[in-house]
């Protein structure tokens, strides 16, 4: 393992003042200063040499496997990764460069990354050794202060024993019990945009309402994992100002310094990167301390609740107390992971949907038939939904699940071989970074079909029957990766893709949906999830007879 700069940092200095102090002939000028300097150039320049150009180049057990041409010398494909959004590059090497199940390709000072590209390394990574690849320990630190480190981050034997003690509030049983929860709040949300249109509404001739979408899916998305998840409502729908809104707001926003801090992340330790007095990292810390504040209360009122009397609620934040696993600021920890992640990404999913649906109207328009002649009118609030009504909707669900594979929310996952080890009997060095992108896997044409990269809710419903199928017509689960596969799959995957199948139904049932900006190219944001640039504007027309 080659040490690291701060390793080296930490050597030299120790070096420089004991030969300083015990052999100051050899030091330089007596000055332990300029000794240090020059023994920790010397040694960098050494490392540097030995890891951006001898190891990839001559050593590396990896340097015989395919990888993108044009690469620099010394950079390899950085600057390409560089320009383009997270998995956008991967995307096209996986389908145009020959491989047997694997890609390298060379990041910043060549540091190498292997990409998986079938679902034979995909299952091997993610199953038969899914405990030999952990995710990288700086990705913990960077992203930990507001996902929290919980049951997404933590590792080995301690992954198991929180998944197992969380897995009953994400069973099946449980999550049916939660569809009149995603409609109420799909009413409440829908309610909400009615209400904006007829306040905003300036003549009869304005029959449109223009919205960021975007933002819309993050506060309907927040309530819901609130109420469903913790028993508590957020009021985001309502009060969009919320401070825990607005907490959220800032640190899914990176900004340009958002980005350079990232990249900076590369050559500095996060604790120093942590003290840059910019207002990134100011909003990082109010925005932590915000999130931390509300989990904690959240904590403190359950237990207070169950203590005096039996369980009313059956919610993740009920589960985790009970299950007697969880000191509070576990419990803490947790809460932050599921609020995070558990409303940005479905936020993320809905806004590519209606995106999607406003590029594609013929297909609008069909969703919107089939919802609105199966369930329930939203202006009836005696009338609510199962899990029965929404599986009973083989469009509504190829919508979905075709949205989900085009624009997975999270466009690349990455993990780090714990040890030496292989992958399709390929040596891999211990400290390798894998990469797993959905955004190349889940359209790689060699897995999907020449129409890989056309959106086709048909692929998901048999055309023979009728009836939706599970597999979109690929040949393995391993082909669809936007909730990854095995132990380390998506806890929360049943949860969200019931509240995105509510959300939608009830948004499509009550409008037409037209892009606002219908000539403007859509850029990728890159972040935690991807969402188009500068938001999604959307004109919405309320129709009525539902």
């Amino acid at each position: 393992m080659v040490p690291s700069f701060s390793a080296i940092a930490g050597f030299t200095l120790t070096a420089s003042l004991l030969i300083s102090q015990y052999y100051p002939n050899y030091s330089i000028r007596a000055s332990s200063i300029l000794t240090f300097l020059a023994l920790f150039s010397l040694l960098a320049v050494v490392r540097t040499v030995w890891t951006a150009v001898l190891w990839p180049h001559v050593f590396s057990p990896l340097k015989n496997l395919p990888e993108p041409k044009g690469g620099s010398f010394l950079m390899g494909q950085f600057p390409v990764i560089l320009k383009y959004p997270t998995g956008e590059p991967a995307r096209g090497w996986v389908d145009d460069i020959d491989h047997n199940g694997l890609l390298r390709y060379r990041y910043i000072f060549n540091a190498e990354r292997l990409i998986l590209a079938s679902p034979e390394a995909l299952r091997e990574v993610l199953v038969t050794k899914n405990y030999q690849f952990i995710k990288p320990p700086q990705i913990g630190k960077s992203i930990g202060r507001i996902l929290g480190v919980g049951v997404l981050l933590a590792e080995g034997d301690e992954h198991k024993r929180q998944r197992k003690n969380l897995s009953p509030a994400f069973a099946f049983r449980h999550i049916k019990d939660l569809y009149p929860i995603f409609w109420a709040k799909a009413r409440e949300a829908t309610s909400a945009l009615t209400g904006e249109f007829h306040r905003s509404r300036t003549s009869d001739t304005n029959q449109s309402l223009t919205v960021e979408i975007g933002g819309w899916a993050s506060r309907a998305t927040l309530d819901i994992i609130g109420v469903a998840g913790m028993g508590k409502d957020f009021n985001s729908l309502q009060n969009p100002r919320n401070e825990l809104t607005q907490a959220y707001q800032r640190v899914f926003d990176p900004g340009k310094v958002g980005r350079i801090l990232q990249l900076l992340g590369i050559f500095l330790p996060i604790w120093f990167l942590r003290r840059i007095p910019v207002q990134r990292n100011t909003d990082i810390r109010e925005a932590n301390t915000t999130i931390k504040r509300t989990c904690l209360s959240l904590v403190q009122d359950k237990r207070k609740r169950l203590e005096k009397g039996a369980r009313t609620d059956y919610d993740i934040l009920s589960v985790a107390i009970e299950s007697g696993g969880f000191s509070d600021e576990d419990l803490v920890n947790q809460l932050m992971t599921f609020l995070a992640a558990g409303h940005e990404t479905t936020a993320s999913a809905m806004t590519w949907t209606i995106l999607l649906l406003c590029q594609n109207p013929a297909i609008q328009a069909r969703l919107r038939e089939e919802v609105r002649g199966r369930l329930p009118s939203l202006s009836d609030a005696s009338k609510g939904i199962t899990s029965t009504d929404i599986d009973s909707l083989p469009y509504l669900n190829a919508v979905c699940n075709e949205s989900l594979r085009f624009y997975p929310p999270v466009p690349s996952t990455l993990r780090q071989a714990a040890h030496d080890t292989t992958i399709l009997d390929q040596p891999v060095p211990r400290g390798t970074t894998i990469i797993m992108s959905p955004w190349a896997i889940n359209q790689s044409k060699k897995l999907w079909g020449p129409d890989a990269r056309s959106f086709n809710p048909d692929r998901w419903i048999d055309s023979t029957t009728g009836h939706a199928n599970n597999t979109g017509g690929a040949d393995s689960n391993f082909s669809f990766l936007t909730f990854l596969h095995g132990p380390r799959s998506c806890i929360g995957q049943a949860f969200a893709k019931a509240e995105f199948a509510c959300l939608l139904a009830a948004w499509v049932g009550s409008f037409e949906m037209e892009l606002a900006e219908p000539d403007r190219e859509i850029d990728i944001k890159s972040g935690i999830t991807a969402r188009p640039k500068g938001g999604l504007l959307v004109k919405l027309k309320p129709i009525g007879g539902w």
